[in-house]
């Protein structure tokens, strides 16, 4: 971790921070999830940059050390897809593979999409490559759903402002780490779900939860509700989705995603790579949610395998 160094770019006025190690051609830039920052890939980018590899892992706008935009509630999956751009334009990168997690895998493949000349294979973990237009899994799920909850504005801020961000950031980790959707009863919050008596999840320390605390705690809510809870529904434009690097997908057979509507259905009968035809999916028995950081070893040796089999081969 004492190797990990911070640097800021000014993107569209933002200062943006992105952590990176190692040196070298072979570029890995890794997308987080939420309630996630740059952090949550702390074990990929030394095992990593320990291959050969120069691993960078920005905090997107608003999130951990990157400067809130002006207007939070205006922000959008393209403007990360923009900040990604300009980050790699900084850092003087022509060619990459993207490593995303949770709701980072809508950027990172947007962005392969948008800038195929610039990537040379995407990895996701817990999402898979999902097609542009509107969210339907509302339509099925209860009212008290996670995301329809949060998708409505004033309501998580008020549900989170109850208590301190290291407790929120604590609640969602435990509760991203089930098998089961976060869905309230009607007179419940979200944070109601998570009784204070119930211990963290055995691979994440009360250390990593401060260190998320402390940058949730800077860094507020507002820009995360907003992307990506109140965004999913954005247009990009795409009329053909179809995904033309080698890809891996890496889902813990544990992750609660799986019992969003149709999603299993969607990934194990591969109907996911109509989209993404060159795509591996790999199972982990016991993965949850954050395999990446519940089963490091495993996840970073999956990478490094689709890394010198797949891109660099």
């Amino acid at each position: 971790m004492d190797q990990i160094q911070h640097k800021f770019i000014q993107v569209q006025g933002l200062k943006l921070h992105a952590a990176e190690v190692g040196a070298g051609p072979k570029v890995v830039v890794f997308l987080h999830g939420f309630p996630e920052i740059w952090y949550s890939w702390r074990h990929q980018m030394v095992c990593l940059a320990n291959a050969g590899h120069r691993a960078i892992a920005p905090d997107y706008r608003g999130y951990g050390l990157s400067d809130p935009p002006p207007v939070p509630e205006k922000t959008t999956f393209c403007d990360l897809v923009t900040d990604l751009l300009a980050i790699l334009d900084f850092f003087e990168i022509p060619k990459v593979v993207l490593v995303a997690k949770d709701f980072g895998a809508k950027p990172a493949y947007m962005f392969a999409l948008l800038h195929p000349e610039r990537v040379l294979g995407v990895v996701t973990m817990g999402v898979p490559f999902i097609p542009p237009g509107p969210s339907q899994y509302q339509k099925y799920l209860p009212e008290g759903f996670y995301i329809s909850r949060w998708k409505e504005p004033g309501r998580a801020e008020a549900d989170f402002g109850r208590l301190d961000a290291k407790t929120v950031v604590r609640n969602i980790y435990i509760l991203f780490s089930r098998s089961e959707i976060p869905i309230a009863a009607e007179n419940q919050e979200i944070m109601d779900l998570v009784d204070l008596s119930t211990p963290l999840p055995p691979w994440f320390s009360e250390e990593d939860l401060a260190t998320y605390g402390a940058l949730y705690e800077k860094s507020g809510f507002q820009t995360a509700l907003q992307v990506p809870y109140r965004s999913f529904d954005e247009d990009f434009n795409i009329t053909e989705p179809k995904v033309k690097v080698p890809a891996l997908l890496i889902m813990g057979d544990k992750d609660y995603v799986f019992k969003f509507p149709g999603m299993e259905d969607y990934i194990k009968s591969g109907k996911v790579k109509g989209f993404v035809p060159d795509l591996d999916i790999i199972y982990l028995p016991e993965g949850t949610h954050f395999v990446q950081e519940q089963s490091p070893d495993e996840v970073n040796q999956l990478i490094l395998t689709f890394l010198n089999a797949s891109v660099w081969s």
